[in-house]
């Protein structure tokens, strides 16, 4: 009996359908992370309205995903991140419930006609949008389905089933999940997102989320040196190739010699916050939480360094008792902690003038410096400096 026929046209070997089935999910993850979550939900990346199209219709063929509902979810998401509002949050629902229930998190979100209304504007509204995508939001599926069992028959059934699985699964749950729950922080954003390297390498830069909440309107992810954000070697092609434009990326902190601090350098030092805060961290916090350790004969505890250096609103009631406790026991650390508090004043303080906020600043340098207190002098002389990044050519 000839079988060929049960493995499709192609009739590939085992490998090459276990390719085809990667590159198919590498794909959607390309889509996902290019087009719905940089171009169209954030604006940092300027993608051909050609290259748009590849996209929306492969999400509508390949999950059913909705170009408007997504980035709905999404942008509620960072507007109303760890709180009872936010559509996915471990830190509300758990970590369990949002890893293998994170799909249908997203499902009852999108399905809010609220949600859609305050947080979808500007999504696509053409007569493909309108009349194919929305309204037969299934159909795509239906036709990846037929497709996968005429180009790879019997194993394209396993193909459907990895592709089904693997978005909701990396994007809704792992990302949405442990990228709130476990991994490093490279900046102190008001949420608990995390960097999930390297082992969340496959999803396309979207494991970077840490990164990725601190700078929310950034084309590119990695920051450090070592991080490497696939999604940006994506972008870099297609800028080569005349399909993509980076709209914005992180800024990188410029240092000038400057005696005098004036507006630039309030905005400069606004513009930098995450990374002024990391430099404090590393450069005032840490530095006089071992100095102070060390002369008492301990070692820096790593609860203790976590109490300091984590964003206060992230800290349960018993962790600020404990830290409230620790500063009146050490009034280094005490004044050290009340300068990264007041600084914070220079981007919180919406409501300030511009007078206000530059006085604030020239304030906290002088009696920062006026401290006694080493590394913190230092580090105000380093604040004088920041300048505002010149625009590219």
């Amino acid at each position: 009996m000839n079988v060929d026929y049960l493995y499709g046209i192609l009739n590939l070997n085992f490998w090459g359908y276990v390719l085809v089935a990667f590159l198919m999910v590498q794909f959607t993850f390309m889509a996902v992370t290019l087009y719905l979550h940089r171009d169209a939900t954030h604006r940092s990346l300027d993608l051909h309205p050609a290259l748009r199209h590849v996209f929306r219709f492969w999400l509508w063929m390949s999950s059913g995903i909705l170009t408007r509902e997504w980035v709905a979810v999404h942008r509620k998401h960072h507007a109303r991140c760890e709180t009872p509002e936010d559509p996915h949050s471990p830190v509300i629902f758990g970590l369990k419930k949002v890893l293998l229930e994170g799909a249908e998190l997203y499902q009852a979100a999108a399905r809010d006609p609220q949600v859609i209304e305050k947080y979808g504007r500007g999504t696509p509204d053409d007569w493909m949008e309108r009349n194919v995508y929305s309204r037969h939001r299934n159909l795509g599926i239906v036709l990846m389905v037929l497709v996968d069992l005429l180009l790879f028959g019997v194993p394209g059934i396993i193909i459907i089933a990895v592709q089904m699985v693997a978005n909701p699964l990396m994007a809704a749950g792992v990302v949405n999940g442990i990228g709130h729950y476990w991994g490093y922080r490279n900046f102190e954003c008001p949420d608990a997102a995390r960097n999930i390297m390297p082992w969340g390498f496959l999803v396309a830069g979207e494991e970077l989320h840490n990164n990725h909440h601190a700078f929310p309107s950034s084309a590119k992810f990695s920051i450090r040196r070592w991080e490497f954000d696939i999604g940006w070697l994506y972008i870099r092609i297609f800028q080569a190739l005349g399909l993509a434009r980076v709209i914005r990326v992180a800024p990188e902190p410029v240092r000038v010699d400057r005696k005098h601090v004036d507006l630039e350098t309030v905005r400069a030092v606004i513009v930098n916050r995450m990374h002024v805060l990391r430099d404090y961290t590393r450069h005032v916090t840490l530095p006089v939480l071992r100095q102070e350790l060390c002369e008492a004969g301990g070692k820096v505890s790593r609860r203790v360094k976590k109490l300091l250096v984590r964003e206060p609103g992230l800290l349960d009631s018993q962790a600020k008792s404990r830290l409230k406790e620790i500063l009146a026991q050490n009034q280094t650390l005490n004044t050290v902690h009340e300068f990264r508090e007041r600084l914070r004043v220079l981007w919180s303080g919406a409501h300030m003038s511009n007078d206000k906020l530059l006085q604030h600043l020239k304030d906290w340098i002088a009696q920062a410096e006026a401290s006694g207190i080493k590394v913190l002098q230092d580090f105000a002389a380093t604040l004088r400096g920041y300048s505002v990044q010149p625009a590219a050519a």
